[in-house]
């Protein structure tokens, strides 16, 4: 199960790549592909259906042997963005001595000094022309080498380094590409290697080129660590390994009275307000769309949102041993100790007293320890999923994840025992 995590993880640097790992996974289960443009058609008991927005977020539907109206439908939801780096259009800063930088902005909320000196890639998107404007040919772009690296200022030139400094999101995160060679690379490199590497797939000019969405990420892969290989080091544990539980469970399962729904959302980290994020009304319209294919009435789907149940996935944090004060005093959970339920006084998380007691109880009957995760009153805490899907779709839901170390660090840390236990749970859940 773990080796099936860290290959998941190698193979899904950006949001794009997941979502197309992820949709790999559900066809080989028998997920047939909805295309949103069209009517839905006759939807049946067993029916298991996917949609996609965007390329970036993607939607599971295992229909239930009981109407939506009838039995509600038990849905995870998780996030398969990162913070990281995007480059911009334009973005080769040719310097002194041929050396070739790249312009970069920053996405989301990365701990930006982990990724100076490591090797970093490019993945995303690459739009190319097609025969219809309105409608380009997409192609997925994953450098599966070390192409990039930022570069930190030696120390003696920065005496006060370890004592902290406040880095320029516009200077000092900049990655060096390479060294041009010759007067044809120039204002070309990273252009070339696009191509180089689509051209695996088909033939690429750079004339054939419209835009892209390209971000940097680790080229290291994950693995584990610790004297009994307990822990996981990897980029994006924060939020694809929820992604990657929710998705297991979703095609172990069995066939079910209610509707499975499996909701991989985009742009967690930047506020979901997108129309591929959790702030988005596609997820609410293609549930209507199912319920009216169902019963012909619109009333099936208000009937199945009040029947309905989320868990909103999305990593906790975990105790950290050389940073004890940042933590509640009596709510703080442990790397191995099971999933966590968020809570929230000023409503950032989903969870209360009931949705927390439904989550506990089926971790009870899965036979996974579940612990509580409150912040300390006077540290800050984020947000995640589960509030802002409510505001376009009014479930009854709790806010959960597994603790993690290092979060929107480069590299995270997470248990081993950790994820198995929430398989376990979400397995239990949509049975």
């Amino acid at each position: 199960m773990i080796k099936r995590l860290l290959n998941f993880l190698d193979a899904s640097p950006v949001n794009f790549l997941a979502v197309q790992n992820i949709v790999n996974e559900l066809e080989a289960a028998g997920y047939r592909r909805i295309d949103p443009q069209m009517p839905i058609g006759k939807v049946e008991a067993g029916d298991k259906l996917y949609v996609t927005k965007n390329d970036s977020s993607v939607y599971a539907f295992h229909i239930g042997n009981k109407p939506l109206a009838d039995s509600g439908f038990h849905m995870i939801c998780a996030h398969c963005d990162s913070p990281t780096f995007r480059i911009k259009p334009n973005a080769e800063i040719l310097c002194e001595g041929g050396i070739v930088k790249l312009n970069t902005e920053v996405y989301g909320g990365p701990i930006m000094s982990t990724w100076f000196d490591r090797p970093l890639t490019i993945a995303g998107r690459v739009i190319i022309k097609g025969d219809d404007p309105m409608n380009p040919k997409t192609l997925l772009l994953h450098i599966k080498r070390p192409l990039l690296q930022i570069s930190n200022l030696a120390i003696h030139f920065n005496r006060q380094v370890n004592d902290g400094v406040k880095l320029s999101k516009q200077k000092d995160v900049l990655p060096l590409l390479g060294m041009v060679t010759s007067e044809l690379e120039r204002g070309n490199l990273l252009m070339n290697t696009i191509c180089e590497e689509l051209s695996k797939q088909q033939p690429v000019t750079a004339a054939d080129i419209l835009d892209f969405d390209l971000y940097l990420a680790d080229a290291t892969p994950a693995c584990t660590f610790g004297v009994h290989n307990e822990l996981i080091s990897s980029g994006r544990l924060d939020d694809l390994s929820m992604c990657y539980a929710g998705l297991e469970a979703l095609i172990a399962s069995p066939e079910t009275e209610a509707t499975k729904v499996l909701a991989i959302f985009d742009n967690e980290e930047t506020g979901s307000q997108t129309k591929q994020g959790a702030g988005s009304p596609f997820l609410a319209m293609m549930l209507k769309r199912i319920a009216l294919a169902q019963s012909g009435t619109e009333e099936a789907f208000y009937q199945a949102v009040e029947r309905a149940f989320m868990v909103s996935a999305d990593n906790a944090h975990a105790w950290h041993p050389n940073y004890s004060e940042k933590y509640d005093p009596t709510n703080h959970p442990v790397l191995g100790g099971g999933p966590v339920i968020k809570f929230n006084a000023a409503q950032k998380y989903a969870s209360d007293a009931v949705s927390a007691a439904v989550f506990s109880e089926i971790c009870c009957k899965a036979g996974v320890p579940c612990q509580r995760f409150v912040n300390h009153s006077d540290v800050a805490g984020g947000s995640t999923l589960g509030n802002i899907l409510a505001s376009s779709i009014p479930l009854r839901g709790v806010d959960m994840g597994n603790g993690i170390l290092a979060m929107h660090s480069c590299r995270e840390t997470g248990s081993v025992i950790d994820h198995i236990y929430c398989v376990k749970a979400f397995t239990q859940f949509f049975e």
